[in-house]
């Protein structure tokens, strides 16, 4: 398995040449860029042109740092909403998405089903999600970009089942996981949801978490990657059994403001490094 880190990690003033320079030094095989509003310096944007892409791509060849995937923070409760065309935009952003990954070599995409609230149940964005990602998926097929799936803190995949019973209902070949090993933990165990998914998972986001006590369901906090006490040497290994052998992106953030940020990149690398090396 690789190592890469995703761009939110990266200070958020540091232009797209900077970041590429320094990812590189600190010695991760790729990184994870993002579709953001604008506002952030390494940030991708809808409105971006073809030429500010291409420099993109010759800056992640300069530097020999693959660009290995495309997120986004942007669709949140989109899916799942009940107006038609808040769920065109959804598509729109990931039609851009791949366009972006096509463009610069990556091979798969984030994005984020579900969106309850207090006028949209649980089983209302289920349905609603499951109907745009039909749709849309009669779009995508025979793309070679993947458009991944994540687990996240909205409530709508509680459990692995999940995940492979919306895949199911989707029914597209072109919709896999964005597995997130962490985003379970203070609940479940991360080993577990890797040995549902199997077959499934086509890009892995890490980070670090500690439970309370080290019980489920009694809140945690967040660390480093290997303070964590996710339980690496099982995940690992069971991602590889899985059918995943791809990269590892770490998407954290830097808490001790002392730290230079160089070395910052270099700790976080050799943490992901360290978690890679029980595929081998």
């Amino acid at each position: 398995m690789k190592t890469s880190i995703n761009a939110w990690s990266v200070k958020g003033d540091t232009g797209f040449e900077e970041m590429f320079a320094q990812i590189s030094a600190a010695g991760f095989d790729g990184i994870e860029l993002n579709v953001d509003a604008p506002g952030t310096a390494h940030g991708l944007y809808m409105d971006m042109t073809d030429g500010d892409i291409a420099a993109i791509r010759a800056l992640s060849e300069q530097y020999k740092l693959p660009v290995v995937s495309i997120s986004t923070s942007l669709t949140a409760n989109m899916w799942g909403d009940n107006d038609p065309a808040v769920r065109e935009k959804v598509k729109a952003l990931v039609r851009k998405q791949i366009t972006f990954a096509e463009a610069l070599g990556a091979t798969g995409i984030l994005t984020v089903p579900g969106g309850m609230n207090d006028s949209r149940s649980l089983l209302t964005s289920w349905k609603n999600s499951v109907q745009a990602m039909k749709e849309f998926g009669e779009e995508i097929k025979g793309c070679k970009i993947k458009v991944g799936l994540e687990n996240v803190w909205n409530a709508f995949f509680t459990s692995p089942f999940d995940m492979v019973h919306f895949l199911d209902e989707v029914d597209c070949p072109e919709y896999a996981v964005y597995y997130d090993a962490g985003n379970m933990h203070a609940f479940s165990s991360s080993e577990h949801w890797v040995e549902v998914l199997a077959g499934r998972i086509d890009k892995v986001h890490v980070k670090g978490y500690k439970r309370n006590h080290g019980s489920i369901n009694q809140g945690g906090i967040w660390c480093d990657i290997t303070d964590a006490d996710i339980k690496w040497d099982k995940v690992v290994p069971g991602l590889k059994a899985g059918g995943f052998d791809g990269y590892l992106t770490a998407e954290v953030g830097k808490v001790d403001a002392d730290q230079p940020w160089d070395a910052y990149y270099k700790m976080v690398r050799d943490q992901v490094a360290s978690i890679c090396a029980y595929a081998d």
